[in-house]
């Protein structure tokens, strides 16, 4: 394929996909009454910040924002931990019902989240866990997609380094911290990036699980904007611009090597 027309149809899906945020970018600084007078446009004739102002007057944006953090933050610590292990478990491990096992897991992949939340919000409620952050955390601690990445990744690794560790005095555990874990960056960077991305944009769950406002984290609170017959859409922009500035910040930093991870995890 010519050069010209890679160029050509790679600046034609920057386009598209740019559209969304840029249309976003207009909103979130164009005046409120602009907005209800003449509507959204791909350019506005007046420019202004009260929208952002505005929100930090009226709503605790940063604890909703440090809240965002917290959770997501914790929940991606945990979620990578776990699901490295497991796959790990699943890749080079030798138990009886492994191949079961993953089946198992692979299964959960075609239920949909809210065909366990009632069950999901019953155990933490008998953990006496809702109204907390560990509610909001501890359910999404490990996903299946986490586990099928790690595992496909680990398989790619071969044995004989594993064995060879383990020749030299490594324990199964010190094999993968010191011989599997510094060949995983990419795969490290993917499941990064894939568990911060789901927890920071969750809505329904933690709608749910936490109850006190102060607790909330920035999706959650995009509904105080929407009103029963109106909204504040410049307000709604400014509060998903923000919202959306650490996931291109954590892009931008793992890029390197997510395009990587994913090609080696069975996901081309």
């Amino acid at each position: 394929m010519p050069t010209w027309v890679r160029v050509l149809v790679a600046t034609v899906v920057t386009v598209v996909f740019a559209l969304p945020l840029y249309a976003m970018v207009v909103v979130a600084f164009t005046p409120r009454d602009l907005l209800l007078d003449d509507g959204a446009g791909l350019w506005s004739s007046e420019w202004t910040t009260a929208n952002f102002t505005g929100l930090f007057d009226a709503y605790p944006i940063w604890r909703w924002f440090g809240n965002a953090l917290l959770v997501a933050g914790l929940t991606t610590v945990l979620s990578v931990v776990v699901n490295l292990l497991a796959g790990y478990a699943l890749a080079k491990l030798r138990f009886a019902g492994r191949t079961a096992a993953f089946v198992v897991v692979l299964a959960t992949l075609m239920i949909p989240t809210q065909a366990v939340m009632i069950p999901q919000f019953q155990v933490v409620s008998a953990l006496g866990l809702v109204g907390f952050f560990w509610a909001v955390i501890l359910p999404s601690a490990s996903t299946a997609l986490g586990i099928f990445l790690a595992r496909q990744f680990f398989l790619a690794i071969p044995d004989e380094l594993v064995d060879a560790a383990k020749v030299d005095g490594c324990t199964t555990f010190g094999a993968f911290r010191r011989v599997v874990l510094p060949l995983s960056r990419p795969l490290l960077a993917v499941m990064t990036l894939l568990a911060f991305m789901t927890q920071w944009n969750d809505f329904l769950w933690p709608l749910i699980a936490l109850r006190d406002p102060d607790l909330y984290t920035l999706p959650v609170a995009l509904r105080f904007l929407q009103g029963a017959y109106d909204a504040d859409y410049g307000g709604i922009m400014a509060m998903a611009l923000l919202s959306s500035i650490p996931l291109l910040v954590m892009f931008v930093l793992l890029q390197r090597w997510f395009v990587a991870g994913l090609s080696r995890s069975g996901l081309k």
